[in-house]
């Protein structure tokens, strides 16, 4: 079993946590769109709560380690290793409560040239425990607005986690879907689980559009969270969502698989 201390020391040496890549620019920028209640980093959150922006960056530097001084304004973003072993363990007790009940699931990402491999993982070691992957809406088309105007994408899955292609033949090099921060497609998903009379999810397992979309509708949904995302925190403050990780999402896949192993193993679902 990976041990606490390796897997610390190798979130720090992979840049996942520690300096990481997003920028104090970046983060900045996303704390005040979502101060404005802009819908590109509300990523389908309703908050209850006015989050000004002192308020984003008081909450950021809690959950993720991030300055909480409003006046630095530039260089790297810091995320406190220890809040994200510990957003890891809570991770993997939500999953040994949905493995032992034996709970019907959904996974989904918007990152999937990065993370799929972290979730693939999650998703065949939940089926071995008798959890039902969910794949709902397979093909159904979703219409989402990018930088580039509104696109069409396709839902699609592999090996049970949901991701977003875009439609014709694939090109060289994009094997793994499409980069969205859109709830659009986990509410296509579970209208069509429910249009179909279920079974429903009993957890929500992904990132961005997908932890907060179903954290939306009400589904317990956890996820992965850089620091210029501050949706799924809020999500947790508020009580939406069930579990936010302060993670650099921006690693190589490869990175991810130390925390693969080390949230199986917490979870007791290693195989």
């Amino acid at each position: 079993m990976l041990s606490t201390g390796a897997l610390r020391a190798h979130l720090l040496a992979a840049r996942l946590a520690g300096p990481v890549a997003a920028t104090r620019e970046e983060s900045l920028r996303s704390y005040r769109l979502f101060a404005a209640r802009d819908p590109r980093v509300l990523l389908g959150l309703d908050p209850e709560w006015t989050w000004r922006l002192r308020d984003l960056t008081g909450l950021m530097a809690r959950k993720c380690g991030v300055s909480a001084d409003p006046r630095q304004v530039t260089g790297h973003d810091v995320i406190d290793p220890e809040l994200t072993l510990a957003g890891l363990d809570a991770f993997a007790d939500r999953l040994a409560a949905v493995a032992q009940r034996g709970g019907p699931v959904l996974l989904g990402t918007g990152h999937p040239h990065r993370l799929l491999v972290f979730y693939v993982a999650l998703a065949d070691a939940l089926s071995s425990a008798g959890c039902a992957v969910l794949t709902p809406a397979q093909g159904l088309s979703v219409d989402i607005t990018t930088r580039f105007g509104l696109r069409t994408h396709n839902l699609d899955y592999v090996r049970g986690v949901a991701l977003m292609r875009e439609p014709g033949p694939m090109r060289p090099g994009r094997t793994t879907g499409a980069h969205t921060h859109s709830p659009l497609p986990v509410r296509a998903a579970l209208a069509a689980a429910a249009d179909a009379g279920g079974p429903l999810p009993e957890l929500v397992i992904g990132d961005h559009g997908w932890v907060c979309g179903a954290g939306q509708l009400g589904f317990e949904a956890i996820g992965l969270a850089d620091t210029d995302d501050p949706a799924l925190f809020v999500g947790e403050a508020e009580g939406s969502v069930s579990v936010a990780v302060p993670l650099e999402d921006r690693g190589r896949p490869g990175h991810y698989l130390p925390l693969t192993r080390y949230v199986l193993n917490r979870a007791c679902l290693s195989q």
